[in-house]
């Protein structure tokens, strides 16, 4: 079951980059060397084999659009950046509407309690579990091929 979202912290926008969530994720695709054109060669959204183009990772990062990419454009964006799908909607959510995910709920307590441990974490650290839980769910990805 996943979590459902919640109203934004309070001061969350002050923190934030200049950049938005999700745009910040395509530069940090492109910063690890991604190019925009290879970004568009995997942006195939799996349920309907609809495409974006390369642009609109490039206009993501360079001059994001005014309104939030519709469900297609972000299951494609999620297939070019190895991200879930959830990912995604988060990190839009989060740069069109400055709303986060920060209540769980329908999680057992174990879940709970890694959860508690990473909020207490640095944003190295919690990069780094990510970076692990990611790698994890890429893994079951690809066996599942």
């Amino acid at each position: 079951m996943a979590a459902p979202a919640s109203t934004p912290h309070a001061g969350s926008a002050a923190n934030a980059s200049p950049l938005g969530a999700l745009s910040q994720l395509v530069q940090d695709a492109t910063d690890a060397g991604t190019s925009f054109r290879r970004l568009g060669e995997r942006a195939v959204d799996p349920d309907t084999g609809e495409k974006i183009s390369w642009q609109y990772f490039q206009k993501l990062v360079k001059n994001p659009p005014a309104s939030p990419p519709n469900p297609i454009q972000m299951r494609a964006l999620a297939a070019a950046l190895g991200k879930p799908y959830r990912r995604i909607q988060e990190a839009a959510a989060k740069q069109w509407l400055q709303y986060e995910a920060t209540e769980l709920s329908g999680y057992d307590a174990d879940v709970r309690i890694i959860v508690g441990h990473l909020a207490g974490q640095s944003k190295a650290e919690v990069r780094q579990w990510l970076a692990m839980m990611e790698a994890a769910a890429q893994a079951k990805r690809e066996a599942d091929e």
